[in-house]
């Protein structure tokens, strides 16, 4: 038994080697990478262009919009094209923007910039995604979660190490370095890529024509004008702006419409009306990354604000979240774990929410790490059960699509996150405030719960 097992592990490494795994897990971080790094630069920002703070803020919301977007698109021409040409294009407009963002000192210019990094960083991770997959189909086993979990990880690690990494390269070297970052990055992306990335396979498009109706063109111009009416809605929040409202309704209507009718759609409808555990999956990981990103924008805040941390200060107590993230991917993947991961993850999320509510203006640095690094566990488990899940429920044609989805609804779980944050800091970031964020947070994980526990599809999957 122990030799056979090593034959195994022998061949999945062999198939899925360093060589094949490193451009994949660097352009998924791209994009989780530029999200959050920018944040520690927007006051040098806003003050070297004599911008407004809210002004300012657009360069963060413009790339989670464009994300949104671009996630499940770059996943679909994966698909059409192959991974290993949007990978590489992807990667070349995310080089543009860093140039751009960091050669010209103007508003207009950073917005194009930031639009430029979020289109191009896109295509990483549903690309990834899709080639892995392609590649286990290809040699008939299932993936490793060592590789899916690998791939969490990368992502994770950079989202969270861009806080403080954002504030060390604005300090040394000024706010222009968060663009100028992305062009080394890119270069390691595109050598390793070309040489080491297998070439994609003859695309079977004879024509435009043929090109446009795989693509579904209207079926994504249709999901854009949906999600980012959704979008412009959710960030209004709490107020309500009925124009907004009504407007993301008739997409969605039209959306559905057209799907329903496309001989090849874009957004499958019918897939997930006969598919109810992708949906539930996705709704999951929607509840538990915008309580993640509540914590990680929502307490940073409310630390500045009480304890009177420098923005420094507060990166470095967050980071904890990073590596308790890390610890806890690397044995659930390396077992495949499922809806053990998932039920871990909703169960750290309410316990997570009810410590918040302890936090005061006395709480020690030691009790604030202790209950934020829950959420690291919350972190680590939602990206890798939900990840896993996907990939268990959706078929590999699919797989870059479902995955850039999987992304798009963490977007819209961390803008729901400001909304969420703005209903209870409306007068400032108080204690009181910080309460009553996490006395919804408790809701929305017992809701999380809730589904996890209904869908029934997860209950053999770790048995």
């Amino acid at each position: 038994m122990y030799e056979k097992v090593k034959v195994i592990l022998k061949k999945e490494s062999k198939i899925f080697s360093w060589q094949f795994l490193m451009p994949l897990m660097l352009a998924s971080s791209l994009n989780p990478l530029n999200s959050s790094m920018i944040a520690t630069a927007l006051p040098k920002i806003s003050v070297s262009l004599g911008i407004s703070a809210g002004t300012a803020a657009v360069l963060v919301s413009a790339l989670y919009v464009v994300s949104a977007v671009a996630q499940p698109t770059f996943g679909k021409l994966a698909e059409i094209l192959g991974p290993r040409k949007v990978l590489l294009t992807g990667v070349c407009f995310a080089a543009i923007g860093g140039l751009i963002g960091g050669a010209i000192a103007t508003f207009p210019s950073l917005l194009v910039a930031r639009v430029l990094i979020g289109l191009g960083t896109s295509a990483g991770y549903p690309s990834a995604m899709f080639m892995i997959t392609q590649r286990a189909n290809h040699e008939n086993i299932t993936v490793p979660g060592s590789v899916l979990g690998g791939l969490q990880i990368a992502s994770m690690a950079t989202s969270t190490l861009g806080l403080p990494l954002g504030g060390l390269l604005v300090g040394w070297l000024g706010w222009t370095s968060i663009f100028y970052i992305n062009l080394p990055a890119v270069l390691i992306i595109l050598v390793s890529a070309y040489f080491w990335l297998p070439k994609d396979k003859q695309a079977h498009i004879h024509d435009k024509k043929q090109l446009m109706q795989e693509i579904d063109v209207i079926g994504i111009i249709l999901f854009a004008l949906t999600i980012v009416s959704w979008l412009m809605w959710l960030f209004v929040l709490p107020q309500i702006n009925f124009w907004l409202l009504i407007f993301a309704v008739i997409f969605t209507v039209i959306l559905v419409i057209w799907e329903r009718k496309a001989a090849t759609p874009f957004f499958d409808v019918k897939f997930l009306q006969n598919h109810t555990n992708v949906v539930l999956t996705l709704v999951r990981i929607l509840i538990l990354a915008m309580c993640v990103y509540t914590v990680m924008y929502g307490v940073s805040q409310w630390l500045e604000a009480v304890h009177a941390f420098s923005s420094e200060l507060t990166g470095l107590l967050l980071l904890p979240m990073s590596a308790v993230s890390a610890l806890v991917v690397l044995p659930l993947a390396a077992r495949n774990l499922v809806r053990t991961s998932l039920v871990i993850s909703v169960s750290a999320a309410i316990v997570g929410a009810v410590g918040l509510l302890i936090f005061n203006a006395a709480t020690p640095i030691w009790v604030i790490i202790l209950i934020t690094s829950i959420f690291g566990i919350v972190m680590g488990t939602m990206s890798q059960g939900n990840q896993m899940a996907l990939y268990l429920q959706v078929p590999p044609r699919m797989m870059g699509t479902a995955s850039g989805l999987l992304r798009t609804f963490t977007y819209i779980g961390s803008i729901i996150s400001s909304s969420l944050i703005n209903i209870g800091f409306h007068d400032g970031a108080t204690t009181a405030g910080l309460h009553l964020i996490a006395i919804l947070m408790v809701v929305v994980s017992l809701i999380a719960t809730f589904i996890t526990i209904a869908d029934k599809s997860l209950r053999t999957i770790d048995n």
